[in-house]
C-alpha cells in the first residue's frame, strides 16, 4: 500500500486540504511536514502517541518530519477543543516544560543527518523576538475579523468568552507554518481533528503571503487525523488516576502496560491499527483472534506489547510482564527487581524499618497491617499472611535476608488483596 492507502486502512484520515495534490506530491518527492506539541505539561501523553506515530510513518515513507515545540504558543493558549480560558504559566515554566517535551520527542523520531533526518524546532525562536508591531503590520492585516470568527476554535467559545490572547493564536500557528514552508521548506501540516481551523488558517496566510496562487508547485497542504475516543464514547488515555503521560516517573512503564492490556476487544483492533506497525495481515490474524478466543487477549497482549516497546523500549515490555505474571499469573514475587517491585507496588501502603532483623508479629502491628497482636497472631494462625506471596503460619517468623527483594522490600499481603511493601532503609 502507498502511504495514504496505508493511513486510509488504519483510520488515521480525518480531513485532508486536497487528497490529489497530497497523492501526487508524496508520491513524487520527499515532502518536509510538521506537527506542533505546546508544553502545557511537563510531559506528553499516550493521547499524543497518534500524531508523533503518524510522523513517523510519514518517516518511514521517506518524508522529513518536522516536530515542533511550542514555547511560543504555550505561553498564549490554544482554544482549541476547550470550553473556557487556560491558565497561563510563566515563561521560565514554559521553557522548563519545553526542554523535557523536546527531550521525549528526541526518542521517537530518527533524527539522522540524512535527507529523511527529522527535526526539532521551537516557535519562540522566530515568536520570540517579533515586536507586537511586526505582527499586527506583518502578520495580523492577513486575517479578517470574519474569517477568524467562523472558524470552530473560536466560535464555539463565543458564547462562554474568549480573550484576545487565546483569539491571536490562531494567527502565531498560521505564522509558524508559513515561517516553517519558507525555512524548511515545509509543505504540509498535521495535527489532530480539532486544529483543522488553525491548520487550514496557515494555508490562507502561506497564500497570502507569498503568492501561491500563481505557481501550483508551490502549494501547501493540511492533513487531521481523528481524535482518540473509546466505543463507550469517552476519551482515549484517560483513567481514575489521571492521564497516562509517556514519562516513566508519572506513569510507570508497568502501569502503562496495564492501560493498554485492559483495552476493550471493541476498541482493541481499532487502536492496533493506530498504534502499531503491524501489518494488515498481522492485524487481521488478531482480529480472527478475538472474534474466536477473547479469553486470550491475544490482541491486547500485542497491543501493550507493541506500544510499551515504542515508548519504554524492549527491556520495559520484559519488566512490565515479569510484574504482571508475579502479580495475577502465579509468579515468584522473589525474582523480581528491585524496580519492577517499585512499578508494580507504587500505590500500596509502604512502611520503612531501619532494623535488620524483625518479627513478623511486630511488623504486622507496627505496619498498620494488623491491628493488634492478638489479631496478628490470629491472621497468621488463619493463613491470612503472605511473605513475598509464600503463606506463613510461623507465629515466631523472623523477617531476615532471605525475604528481602535485593535487600530492599518485602511484600506482605494479608488476605487476598490487600498487599503492603516494606522498605528497608
Amino acid at each position: 500500500m502507498s502511504l495514504l492507502e496505508d493511513l486510509k486502512f488504519r483510520g488515521l484520515v480525518n480531513q485532508m486540504t486536497d487528497e490529489e495534490g497530497l497523492t501526487e506530491i508524496l508520491n513524487k518527492e520527499a515532502v518536509t511536514l510538521y506537527c506542533g506539541f505546546d508544553p502545557t505539561g511537563d510531559s506528553l501523553h499516550i493521547g499524543h502517541l497518534l500524531t508523533i506515530l503518524t510522523l513517523r510513518r510519514f518517516q518511514l515513507a521517506g518524508h522529513k518530519p518536522l516536530a515542533l515545540v511550542g514555547g511560543a504558543t504555550g505561553l498564549i493558549g490554544d482554544p482549541s477543543g476547550k470550553k473556557a480560558e487556560r491558565t497561563l504559566n510563566e515563561q521560565n515554566v514554559v521553557e522548563e516544560f519545553s526542554n523535557k517535551i523536546k527531550g521525549q520527542l528526541s526518542r521517537f523520531l530518527d533524527f539522522n543527518e540524512n535527507e529523511q533526518g527529522a527535526k526539532l524546532v521551537n516557535n519562540y525562536d522566530w515568536i520570540g523576538s517579533m515586536s507586537v508591531i511586526d505582527f499586527l503590520r506583518d502578520v495580523g492585516k492577513n486575517f479578517g475579523l470574519n474569517y477568524m470568527l467562523a472558524k470552530d476554535s473560536v466560535e464555539s467559545r463565543i458564547s462562554s468568552g474568549i480573550s484576545f490572547t487565546e483569539f491571536s493564536y490562531m494567527i502565531l500557528q498560521s505564522y509558524d507554518f508559513y515561517r516553517l514552508y519558507k525555512e524548511e521548506g515545509c509543505k504540509l501540516q498535521i495535527g489532530g481533528s480539532d486544529q483543522w481551523g488553525n491548520i487550514t488558517a496557515g494555508l490562507e496566510l502561506i497564500r497570502k503571503m507569498t503568492g501561491q496562487e500563481e505557481d501550483e508547485r508551490a502549494k501547501a497542504f493540511g492533513f487531521t487525523i481523528p481524535l482518540v475516543t473509546k466505543a463507550d464514547g469517552t476519551k482515549f488515555g484517560k483513567t481514575e488516576g489521571g492521564a497516562i503521560w509517556l514519562d516513566p516517573e508519572k506513569t510507570s512503564p508497568y502501569e502503562f502496560y496495564q492501560f493498554l492490556i485492559n483495552t476493550d476487544d471493541q476498541d482493541v483492533i481499532k487502536f492496533l491499527k493506530y498504534f502499531t506497525f503491524l501489518s494488515k495481515e498481522e492485524i487481521d490474524a488478531l482480529e480472527t483472534e478475538v472474534a474466536e478466543r477473547p479469553h486470550e487477549r491475544a490482541a491486547q497482549i500485542r497491543l501493550a506489547q507493541e506500544l510499551t516497546a515504542f515508548v519504554h523500549g524492549e527491556s520495559a515490555v520484559e519488566q512490565a510482564e515479569n510484574i504482571s505474571k508475579a502479580l495475577f499469573g502465579g509468579g515468584d514475587l522473589k525474582k523480581l527487581t528491585a524496580d519492577e517491585v517499585l512499578q508494580g507496588f507504587k500505590d500500596v501502603p509502604t512502611y520503612k524499618v531501619d532494623t535488620d532483623d524483625v518479627g513478623l508479629i511486630d511488623l504486622l502491628v507496627d505496619a498498620g497491617i494488623s491491628p493488634s497482636k492478638r489479631q496478628a497472631r490470629e491472621d497468621i494462625k488463619n493463613g491470612a499472611v503472605y511473605i513475598n506471596g509464600e503463606r506463613t503460619q510461623e507465629m515466631d517468623k523472623i523477617i531476615s535476608g532471605e525475604e528481602k527483594i535485593e535487600g530492599k522490600f518485602t511484600i506482605i499481603r494479608r488476605g487476598k488483596k490487600k498487599n503492603y511493601l516494606i522498605r528497608y532503609k
